[in-house]
């Protein structure tokens, strides 16, 4: 019989905000769990995010709405993708962390807190209308403020899983005078925590991670405060694209990270048995993620 080939679905395209903050002389991130029936990473505690929405496209009007000019959206954004294009992610990564984090990262000519309590009761009522955010930021007059995200990351799904995502991972500072509150409905719960805590949490079970999430929190574990991850932040480029190799076995699978010495191998021998010997301690650096029992575990290549 002659075999086919399935071609892998395609990327979305998507965007991420990791929010940081100082809180007692510790960086910390905020982490939100994805609600258990969720169709990628349920239960997995994620960073705000999400694919972009044709309203985030709209060009000639967001760029009306931002606090750059299309040439500094490019250089302090852009690198791979011209301003256009940045912008319609950049837009994307504003809007999901005010709908999953309550988290607006914007101004307003006449801000009042009175709007910022709307903008919440609106969002954790659920079942946003198509182009809401546009809507919003347009007829009150805000301005978003790409400066203050910074670029982290750039990842792409492995092409076995049947949902893939193209992300850019942005990193904000948290802006005073807001709180963290998680939606209620894609999102179950949110927690500040710090790096190092956040991989302890996830080799006990307590705070089940999503690879993506275990990698950049093993990144931000070297800064120790957030003066330390702002300067790093600053010169950050996108680089290139972070595309996981996906094994499948027969419980559970295995992740292989770009920078594993195998991972350009036509064909990379596993031995299941062994995994369980392999784990690693938190903040231990890692090239491989063990999906064991639904909990994604750094392990030793």
């Amino acid at each position: 019989m002659q075999s086919t080939c399935v071609k892998p679905p395609r990327a979305l395209p998507a965007a991420s905000v990791i929010l940081v903050r100082e809180f007692q002389d510790e960086l910390q991130i905020y982490l939100l769990k994805r609600h258990a029936r969720s169709g990628f990473m349920a239960g997995n505690y994620v960073f705000a995010g999400g694919i972009l929405d044709p309203g985030d496209r709209e060009y000639p009007v967001w760029k009306d709405h931002v606090d750059l000019d299309p040439a500094d959206i490019a250089s302090r954004l852009g690198g791979d993708l011209g301003a256009e294009e940045i912008l319609a992610y950049g837009v994307a990564a504003i809007r999901e962390t005010v709908e999953e984090a309550g988290v607006f990262l914007a101004s307003e000519a006449n801000q009042r807190a009175a709007d910022l309590k709307r903008i919440d009761s609106l969002r954790v009522a659920g079942d946003l209308p198509r182009e809401w955010f546009l809507n919003l930021v347009v007829s009150g007059d805000w301005t978003l403020a790409l400066s203050a995200l910074f670029r982290w990351s750039h990842w792409v799904t492995p092409v076995l899983m049947k949902r893939r995502y193209d992300t850019r991972f942005f990193l904000a500072c948290m802006p005073s005078g807001q709180r963290c509150s998680p939606d209620s409905h894609e999102i179950t719960h949110g927690l500040w925590v710090s790096p190092k805590n956040g991989l302890m949490g996830n080799i006990s079970g307590q705070i089940p991670l999503s690879p993506p999430t275990m990698v950049m929190l093993q990144e931000l574990v070297k800064y120790p405060t957030l003066a330390d991850l702002k300067k790093a932040a600053r010169d950050r480029m996108w680089g290139s694209p972070n595309s996981p190799r996906l094994i499948n076995l027969d419980r559970g699978a295995l992740l292989i990270e770009p920078w594993d010495p195998e991972y350009g191998q036509p064909d990379i021998e596993i031995d299941a048995r062994k995994l369980e010997n392999a784990l690693l301690p938190a903040g231990e650096p890692f090239s491989r993620i063990w999906c064991r029992d639904g909990l994604w575990l750094p392990i030793a290549g």
